[in-house]
């Protein structure tokens, strides 16, 4: 009878130190400076005051130019363009910013760049947020070639279309009236945006089908069904839209100079230019600080909502 070998005894392997016998196995990850550098104090040490270096550095690079313009209103005329320059006023005063406020007329023309920002942003995001949520969940026909048309403006350049433009504000067709020196000259052409209504139809193109599908079980028509499901779920790429729409019209420059003839209505970006030649480079430097504040407070209050916008569309789930 023929006796068959006993199978081999398997020695358990010891755990390794510092982990569990049960704890199950890390993946590996792999870094620039290993686990085992960082692990000892000389590491710890040295990884910390690399990180805050560059931290310190960038928020230089970035807060300089800030802080240059900002006390560069508060020199006298004649220290602003002494060489070698001084990083400190010697003379601390804020008449850059009081005659910035009434030699240009600085609230007027803010007043007006709010109006043709507020108007532009309003319409877009009505008109844009309409025709992506009809491209994207009502498949309208040649919805395709629709969105294929609009795409293909963004491959025109902006100058090129300058003229047209003029042209159709100047005398509007069919019902032959002009435009100019009207912030409707503003809100029109910016409605036309095919950049941001793209950005809206990838994001609509997320949303579950089964969460408009059940909107649509409970009796929610199509239009109550945008309002109630899809416009709250679309607050992070609204906001996006939003500080694409503001600043674009906030820092345009040639099509408002075009428009408006008028001074009294031009935005705060042409009177800067307009009204440069005669007043002293700290009014000037001071306006232009003046004039930046709105949109680096935009900025500030609505960050987290653009950071989550931008990274809303990267994946798709």
């Amino acid at each position: 009878m023929t006796q068959t070998a006993p199978p081999p005894v398997q020695q358990p392997v010891a755990p390794l130190a510092g982990r569990p016998a049960d704890a199950p196995a890390e993946r590996s990850v792999r870094t620039i400076v290993s686990p085992l550098a960082l692990a000892g104090r000389r590491g710890k040490v040295t990884y910390w005051s690399v990180f805050a270096v560059v931290v310190v550095l960038f928020a230089f690079a970035f807060l300089f130019p800030v802080y240059w313009m900002v006390t560069g209103a508060m020199k006298p005329p004649e220290e602003v363009v002494r060489t070698p320059p001084t990083l400190v006023p010697e003379q601390w005063q804020v008449t850059g910013y009081t005659d910035a406020w009434d030699l240009m007329r600085l609230p007027t023309h803010l007043w007006n760049t709010v109006v043709q920002a507020t108007g532009a942003w309003v319409l877009q995001i009505v008109f844009c947020t309409a025709a992506a949520y009809a491209l994207s969940k009502l498949k309208p026909a040649f919805g395709k070639v629709i969105l294929g048309g609009i795409l293909a403006t963004l491959m025109v350049p902006v100058q090129a279309l300058v003229v047209p433009k003029y042209l159709t504000i100047a005398d509007m067709p069919l019902i032959h009236v002009n435009l100019l020196n009207d912030p409707l000259a503003i809100w029109l052409p910016a409605v036309a945006n095919a950049f941001n209504l793209y950005l809206l139809k990838r994001f609509f193109d997320q949303i579950p089908r089964d969460v408009l599908e059940a909107a649509e079980i409970d009796g929610a028509g199509k239009l109550r069904t945008l309002w109630s499901i899809v416009l709250p779920l679309s607050r992070p790429v609204l906001g996006v839209v939003s500080i694409f729409a503001l600043v674009a019209v906030w820092q345009d420059f040639l099509w408002p100079l075009m428009v408006f003839s008028d001074t009294e209505k031009q935005p705060i970006s042409v009177a800067l230019v307009q009204l440069s030649q005669n007043v002293p480079l700290t009014v000037l430097i001071g306006a232009m600080v003046i004039a930046s504040i709105p949109m680096v407070l935009m900025f500030l209050v609505f960050q987290r909502h653009i950071i989550a916008g931008i990274s809303a569309g990267s994946t798709k789930g």
